[in-house]
């Protein structure tokens, strides 16, 4: 700018144009901040809704993480408007050696929910969010696959799990032979699979071999891989955030490519917690499904902690016993706004039970 003001001929023109620079710049400014507020009341639309939440085209499954057990006898077993439950399972749990698959657990909840005319959505899982377990078979820790996990780091720089080096083309192979596997077991008879999501605490300072661009490319193969492998399961990528990027302020394009290139390959896109009060959620997964009509299934997750508008850590006990039933809310806000296919709804005592359960019509 410097050079600019010293090329005019007049102190006068210095100024004219400096001022012209600084409201061009403070407009640029306050744009992005009008930007990032553009939804923060689309939820007050929904805020007198009641129970009961009547049936419609939104397939319902209960999320029980890694809680296999609670399915057992669970209420959505006898309940006419719960299609089924999505499960986790670990890419260990599935190939505990190199090459040798097992899916008995798969077999046994898959059998067990048919028994009562319900659905299986399986995730799997490839990302933690605990340094001390990590999702992927031992054999990937060699130095053949660049070891094939990374920590990754919260907002405080301390650990917070493990990634899948998702990135490396040796993992991403052992990945999609991995869904070849299943689907040939399973494609056609579950009702649907998704990825785990794309927000993971890595950079290429924590780790040499990561990229940015590198890492879109990684996911859109491993969404390509998925699409191959199921061609008649509903298949869906959690993208929520994505490394190096922050909407609306810092728009690199990644998360909207993996929407836009999820729909050209028939693969749905889905997100991890309706916060419908969060910048950071608005302005990121729930902006790009609002903003654009899909052909491909949109999946949204309720889940702990959301049925008090948090997440599962922020949770506490005060709120618990003073909250008031978002359920309709978190419907019509799914329903009418984001306009999605499948609603997971998170298995967290005691909301599930008594928020979601009774909220539900039996009609």
């Amino acid at each position: 700018m410097n050079s600019i003001l010293r090329k005019l001929k007049s102190p006068k023109e210095s100024i004219l144009i400096f001022l012209f620079i600084v409201l061009f710049t403070s407009l640029n400014a306050q744009e992005k901040r009008d930007l990032s507020e553009r939804y923060a009341d689309a939820y007050k639309k929904y805020l007198n809704d009641t129970c009961p939440v009547l049936k419609d085209s939104i397939k319902h499954f209960v999320y029980f993480a890694r809680d296999r057990q609670s399915l057992i006898d669970h209420p959505l077993l006898l309940h006419p408007m719960l299609k089924g439950s999505q499960i986790m399972y670990s890419w260990r749990e599935f190939e505990p050696k190199k090459g040798q698959y097992d899916f008995s657990i798969l077999k046994q909840d898959y059998r067990y929910l048919k028994k009562y005319g319900k659905k299986i959505f399986i995730q799997l899982q490839d990302v933690t969010f605990n340094p001390k377990y990590k999702a992927i078979p031992d054999y990937l820790f060699s130095s053949e696959y660049d070891g094939g996990v990374v920590l990754q780091y919260d907002d405080e720089g301390k650990p917070a799990g493990w990634v899948a080096k998702r990135w490396n083309r040796k993992v991403r192979e052992r990945f999609a032979l991995l869904l070849q596997a299943l689907g040939k077991k399973f494609d056609g008879k579950i009702e649907g699979i998704n990825l785990q999501e794309t927000a993971i605490g890595v950079n290429p300072k924590t780790d040499s071999s990561f990229s940015e661009q590198g890492y879109v490319n990684g996911l859109k193969e491993n969404m390509l891989a998925l699409k191959k492998s199921f061609p008649l399961s509903t298949t869906m990528l959690f993208a929520n955030f994505m490394p190096g990027e922050w909407l609306p302020g810092s728009n690199k394009g990644y998360l909207r490519s993996i929407y836009q290139y999820g729909e050209e390959i028939g693969v749905g896109l889905g997100g991890p917690d309706l916060m419908v009060t969060r910048k950071g959620q608005l302005n990121h997964a729930l902006a790009l499904m609002h903003e654009r009509h899909f052909t491909v299934p949109i999946g949204i997750a309720v889940q702990d902690g959301n049925y008090i508008g948090k997440t599962g850590d922020e949770d506490d006990d005060k709120e618990k016993k003073s909250h008031k039933n978002i359920v309709p809310l978190l419907h019509s806000f799914a329903k009418d706004f984001l306009r999605v296919s499948y609603m997971f709804w998170a298995d967290q005592e005691s909301y599930f039970k008594e928020d979601v359960f009774p909220c539900f019509s039996r009609d």
